[in-house]
């Protein structure tokens, strides 16, 4: 007894908790994350009895030992540490998510090394094709754990996708993080059904059929945020393909200037969002910020004299004092039938997640007219191209000459790390066909990503925006009425306009960006 007297005079200084713990104070309880523990606090219990039971020694006090706990009240696993540690047990209570994402930070559980744990011989089971033995393989503990990991790792990695992808002798396990996916030690191929069937559970998705394909989602709390997965499986040769979105609910919107607009641009931008009606669009492709930038708008525009609703597919992130509201394909209820209904809730701004046919545009359009301020998206490769796009859908081009007040294309560039980043020479003729290009002359140096433990050896670490921004002016109003082509409004919009080609050289000169990651994001018609 009177080592663990020792023990808790040695640790008392360091980890200051416990009265708080078995306290009231329920700001600390819901903050396991923040909790410092130290090393000789998780030496108590053994890293299998850890993770197999998922508790997690958290102090030691008076010779009373401190756990997290994700079930408390259970007298076995209580016994257990009593006989392990000869203490007494104070539990606490966590969410399971919490409980497993600290035990894997303070034993580093990575999905390698748990990979590394696991045999061929004992993922063999995983392999049967008996839908009760998956069931029951897809609950073990073995399995639960991995699939926890898979999920915490990639949150520690700030990915946004994850997938799992099965091939005739293996799974491939990838991680989406700043737009490109990076592989991971895969898992056995044989443990294939089970990790999948463990994701369905979760997901509340049908594990029985696996020759269609399903959609899911889970919801869990990753370091005091709520986070939202989109689950989807399809189908292959050799079995289901499975893939979760991962939204953090919690995480902060940045602002235009954060997203990367210049102060300048950044002011005209609010100038055109400000206005009491007309349609604002932004464009790029799939994964561009499109969405994230009109959650950026709405949120510098919300004010509670304003009435906002959004209809989205699916709501990403939720805006406080925006009425958001998710389509329902299955049932009919689709952008056009719910900008419809929204219209009637007298609103005074309205943003649509997406334009995709002519119904929804002639809407969108008409409720711009007729006094709303409306924001939606577009699928073109450049701001002009909106234009011409909208025409292409059947609009009459009067109508969209009345009502489009502004379009942002926009792409995403990975941004270099700072702690690896170094500068690299570029040809006295390089650089001025690069000014040329970008209208500006480029004084700063260029860089390019080194790689290191911080950005994990990529040379990158976030991203960043590049943008065009057009007003449409009375001069590009009466092109427009003429349907003049895309190339002859994009001439007209560069005698004012920085392109994004020109933002992004703009961009790599100040030491933003890489030029190679332009010429990626670009298709390498930069510097044609």
């Amino acid at each position: 007894m009177s080592k663990n007297q020792g023990d808790s005079e040695r640790t008392a200084a360091v980890l200051t908790v416990p009265a708080a713990l078995s306290g009231q104070d329920r700001t600390l309880k819901q903050n396991l994350a923040s909790l410092t523990i130290a090393p000789e606090i998780l030496k108590c219990l053994p890293v299998a009895f850890v993770q197999g039971h998922k508790v997690l020694p958290l102090a030691l006090h008076q010779g009373t030992l401190h756990i997290a706990t994700t079930e408390s009240g259970n007298q076995r696993v209580i016994d257990d540490i009593r006989l392990l540690t000869g203490l007494e047990v104070e539990e606490v209570e966590f969410p399971a998510n919490e409980v497993l994402e600290k035990i894997a930070e303070c034993y580093q559980v990575t999905v390698e090394k748990m990979i590394e744990k696991l045999s061929p011989d004992r993922a063999t089971n995983g392999e049967s094709k008996n839908l009760h033995d998956i069931e029951v393989m897809a609950n073990e503990p073995t399995v639960v754990n991995l699939v926890n990991v898979i999920i915490s790792t990639a949150l520690r990695e700030r990915a946004s996708d994850i997938h799992l992808v099965p091939f005739e002798d293996t799974i491939q396990l990838r991680y989406r993080i700043d737009g490109l996916l990076q592989d991971k030690p895969p898992p056995p191929k044989q443990l294939h059904p089970a990790l999948v069937s463990r994701i369905k559970i979760m997901a509340d998705m049908n594990i029985a059929e696996r020759f269609m394909p399903q959609d899911g989602h889970i919801q869990i709390h990753h370091r005091g945020s709520r986070v939202d997965i989109r689950v989807g499986t399809m189908p292959t040769i050799y079995g289901e393909s499975l893939v979760m979105r991962l939204l953090e609910k919690g995480s902060k919107l940045q602002t235009t200037e954060e997203l990367g607009l210049d102060p300048k641009r950044a002011a005209l931008l609010s100038r055109l969002v400000e206005k009491p009606h007309g349609l604002f669009l932004t464009t790029g492709p799939t994964g561009s910020g499109k969405t994230t930038t009109l959650y950026s708008i709405l949120q510098s525009i919300y004010t509670p004299e304003l009435k906002i609703l959004t209809i989205e597919d699916p709501v990403e992130y939720e805006l406080p004092g925006v009425a958001q509201i998710p389509v329902r394909p299955s049932r009919n209820f689709t952008f056009a039938t719910g900008l419809r209904a929204i219209l009637r809730q007298d609103p005074d701004v309205v943003m649509v997640g997406e334009i995709r046919d002519s119904e929804t545009a002639e809407i969108a359009i008409r409720a711009a007219l007729t006094g709303h301020q409306v924001f939606s998206t577009l699928h073109t490769n450049d701001s002009t191209g909106a234009v011409t796009r909208l025409i292409d859908m059947g609009v009459e081009a009067f109508l969209v000459s009345s009502s489009l007040e502004g379009v942002l294309a926009q792409r995403l560039v990975r941004k270099l790390c700072p702690h690896c980043r170094t500068p690299v020479p570029v040809d006295h003729g390089v650089r001025e066909k690069l000014e040329a290009l970008s209208g500006h002359e480029l004084t700063g140096e260029f860089y390019r990503g080194g790689g290191c433990e911080e950005c994990r050896d990529t040379g990158y670490r976030g991203r960043v925006g590049i943008f065009e921004l057009l007003p449409v002016t009375p001069a590009m109003r009466e092109l427009i009425i003429q349907k003049r082509s895309n190339s002859e409004l994009k001439s007209l919009a560069q005698k004012t306009m920085i392109t994004m080609h020109q933002d992004a050289l703009q961009k790599a000169a100040a030491g933003v960006t890489s030029l190679e990651e332009i010429l990626r994001v670009s298709s390498g018609d930069l510097l044609e």
